[in-house]
């Protein structure tokens, strides 16, 4: 099974990419917490490096930028090339699935909201599970 789940953060803005076909190709890195502190105390991240293909990318690039918060879902893919005669290693996640977590908008003014009242509905203790 290879499936990966994480909430991060964006550490830069996307780089959002067409190939020659015309498939779209967002690449971004997410900072992701440790669920614990060094032995100085200091919190330490991890930098987990992502890619999207599609409308999937269009979507993401459109939305999110820099410092906002995602939860991104899919798999591990690991690759190599070579730079100046070394082998170079890379491990991305192949993004199947996104949760924005903040707003796009988050630094305009928010709408005002709007209330709309419901009729109450009756239920019968007798019919919880509980």
């Amino acid at each position: 099974m290879n499936v990966f789940t994480g909430i991060g953060r964006l550490t830069k803005d996307v780089d959002m990419k067409y190939t020659p076909s015309g498939l779209a190709v967002a690449r971004f890195t997410i900072a992701i917490n440790r669920p614990f502190k060094n032995q100085n105390g200091e919190q330490e991240v991890d930098f987990i490096n992502c890619v999207a293909f599609g409308k999937r990318a269009e979507t993401i690039a459109q939305y999110v930028r820099k410092g906002h918060r995602i939860g991104i879902t899919g798999s591990v893919q690991t690759g190599s090339y070579e730079k100046e005669g070394r082998t170079i290693y890379t491990t991305d996640i192949n993004v199947s699935g996104f949760t924005f977590l903040e707003s796009a908008q988050k630094t305009q003014k928010p709408k005002t909201q709007t209330t709309v009242e419901a009729e109450p509905i009756q239920i019968e203790d007798e019919g919880l599970p509980f």
